[in-house]
């Protein structure tokens, strides 16, 4: 009886010892994505710490391809790199790092969000309420009455010049 307890305790203390190991590894390397969320086809910048090595890689569901991550002093400065959103997709998407041999899965986010070319509703501003009038105004132009209203000021401011030029040729 003894021995199948004991057999038992050693057949899975190996497991107890090498999954704390193993977690521990798995949370020291971490990614930072910036800028955290970009519109597909954008740039971003890529830094992992936690890495021993000077090389390494980057890879996403978001990414047009994996990164290539360099540094210096293996562990003590972070590596660094770039990569291309893809285009067409959206949402959060993890990140992988693959570093001193082995894959960190999920170190890191990126959100991709979908870029609009143009505003969803134009802002009106200016001079309080005048956007208003102005856009009014933009709609309906000078028509027929206006038309008919200048000419009957071009004719009075006409009639006036010609009276003043008679009083004073009369004066003189």
């Amino acid at each position: 009886m003894r021995g199948i307890a004991g057999a038992a305790v050693l057949a899975a203390f190996p497991l107890a010892a090498t999954a704390p190991a193993h977690a521990h590894d798995e949370g020291r390397v971490r990614a930072t994505v910036t800028p955290a969320s970009a519109a597909s086809g954008a740039r971003v910048e890529i830094s992992v710490a936690g890495c021993e090595g000077t090389t390494g890689s980057a890879g996403s569901g978001a990414f047009s391809g994996d990164a290539k991550l360099t540094g210096r002093d293996g562990g003590k400065n972070s590596l660094n790199g770039s990569a291309t959103l893809r285009g067409g997709v959206s949402g959060t998407y993890d990140v992988t790092v693959i570093c001193d041999g082995h894959p960190h899965q999920a170190v890191g986010t990126v959100e991709v969000v979908q870029h609009r070319s143009e505003p969803v509703s134009p802002v009106r501003a200016g001079g309080g309420g005048t956007a208003r009038l102005a856009a009014h105004a933009e709609e309906a132009g000078p028509g027929t009455r206006h038309a008919v209203i200048g000419l009957v000021l071009a004719g009075v401011a006409a009639v006036a010049v010609a009276i003043r030029s008679v009083r004073r040729r009369r004066s003189e």
